[in-house]
């Protein structure tokens, strides 16, 4: 039996009435992507400094 083709989309604009998407255009999901993209730089500045200080 051979599935439909899927209808996926990674980013939702608002007036769009789609179910199957990751992320949609809005303020919260730029104020959560900016909050991980932060939280990523600062950990990897961490071990950068960590390693720096072993050697």
């Amino acid at each position: 039996m051979k599935q439909g083709k899927e209808d996926f989309d990674i980013v939702k604009d608002d007036n769009d009435s789609k179910r199957n998407y990751i992320f949609q255009k809005d303020g919260l999901t730029k104020k959560i992507f900016v909050f991980v993209a932060i939280v990523l730089v600062v950990l990897i500045i961490a071990v950068a400094l960590t390693y720096g200080n072993l050697g």
